[in-house]
């Protein structure tokens, strides 16, 4: 595994395993309350695929509630297989085509979402962030269609107390101190390369494990995710029990879109009519979850729990995040009235980042790479988007 995002989620996914948290139980959910079981114009039947496959980077989560936000009432739960299929709705209107969400990370043996889309021709959809769809773009090339998250949750984080005058990851790269990460993430390479932070002051030793964090007394820093740890050290890790701080590595020049659902580069045209209906249904569905997210966390919870996977997941974790994605504006309109669409900057930013790195790792990319190669926003409604 070589792309930051995902052994990220490996991180955070040891993390929580550490913890032996227990997801919530109770009677299974449906689907959410808010989608019934209308029947519309069946708007996406002959458009597109008569099942939509969507394959998640990590197991169910939060962050993925716009995707969940689509399923119909009663979806199926495979849990040995480790993927979720009811009817796609929209506005509580049946679309006439199923979706099919599966789970990534540990369900996937930690594979790049890149390299499932080029092995299984069934998978419509992959969340494949911008740093990813970038390094990869010389031999899987992607195309982001739509970007339910803005802003990257990815961050760095340190004890307040053991280090009173640090603000932000430059200030810890003006100490000694030591920043924990996953080995073979992206980000610390940009971290590094910039000079944010000192190459001998990493370490790649991290494994997910609070262990070195709390046995240092917080006298080390450590990657993470914003929508996760905070809510874990503070309330639910018995040897911490107090905040932390952080800063997102999007506020240190490192503006990935995370998550975005991306096609195979080369079926944009296959799917173009499909896509034209459909992007603007997940734009929609954001807007929907984030402005009502219980009843799809209560779903996400439980799926999670079924599934089994060695990644703990409760109904306390789920709002910590929905919460975090409203407040730090991780999921939003970003730079204009629009939810899901890519700003031309920040991919072009992300390019320019990735490309020394991929370089150096002797794979370049392609000559050109131009930010509509890797992300447009042809299919996406501008005129969707959170209210004020």
């Amino acid at each position: 595994m070589d792309r930051g995002s995902t052994t990220l989620r490996l991180a955070t996914g040891g993390l929580v395993a550490a913890l032996a948290l227990s997801a919530c139980g109770g009677t299974p959910d449906k689907a959410p309350a808010q989608l019934s079981s209308a029947t519309g114009e069946q708007v996406l039947k002959g458009v597109c695929p008569d099942t939509v496959v969507l394959q998640t980077d990590w197991t169910p989560q939060a962050e993925h509630g716009a995707s969940y936000q689509l399923l119909g009432p009663d979806p199926v739960i495979d849990a040995d297989r480790k993927r979720i299929t009811g009817r796609l709705v929209t506005g509580g209107a049946d679309t006439g085509v199923k979706l099919e969400i599966r789970a990534g990370g540990p369900a996937i043996g930690f594979q790049t979402v890149t390299s499932l889309l080029y092995q299984d021709p069934t998978i419509t959809l992959g969340q494949i962030s911008t740093d990813e769809a970038a390094m990869l773009a010389g031999t899987q090339p992607t195309t982001g269609v739509v970007a339910p998250l803005d802003i990257g949750p990815h961050m760095i984080m340190w004890d307040p107390q053991k280090h009173p005058a640090i603000t932000s990851i430059a200030d810890l790269g003006r100490t000694d101190t030591k920043v924990l990460y996953y080995s073979s993430a992206t980000m610390m390479d940009y971290l590094t390369g910039s000079g944010t932070l000192k190459r001998g002051q990493v370490d790649g030793s991290y494994d997910g494990s609070p262990a070195a964090f709390v046995a240092a007394g917080g006298a080390v820093a450590q990657q993470g995710f914003a929508t996760m740890e905070p809510f874990l050290y503070e309330k639910q890790l018995s040897q911490w029990r107090k905040p932390v701080k952080f800063q997102l590595l999007h506020d240190a020049g490192f503006p990935i879109y995370p998550e975005a659902l991306s096609i195979r580069a080369n079926r944009k045209a296959e799917l173009a009519p499909c896509l034209k209906k459909l992007v603007p249904m997940v734009q929609r569905a954001q807007v929907d979850y984030l402005r009502s997210p219980e009843a799809v966390n209560k779903l996400i919870v439980d799926v999670t729990r079924k599934y089994r996977a060695g990644v703990a997941y409760t109904a306390e974790q789920a709002a910590f995040s929905t919460e975090q994605q409203l407040k730090l504006k991780i999921a939003g309109n970003g730079h204009n009235a629009t939810i899901g669409d890519f700003q031309a900057e920040r991919v072009r930013r992300i390019i320019d980042v990735v490309s020394p790195i991929a370089a150096g790792q002797r794979k370049p990319l392609p000559q050109k790479l131009a930010v509509e190669d890797i992300a447009t926003n042809e299919f996406v409604d501008p005129a969707i988007g959170l209210k004020p």
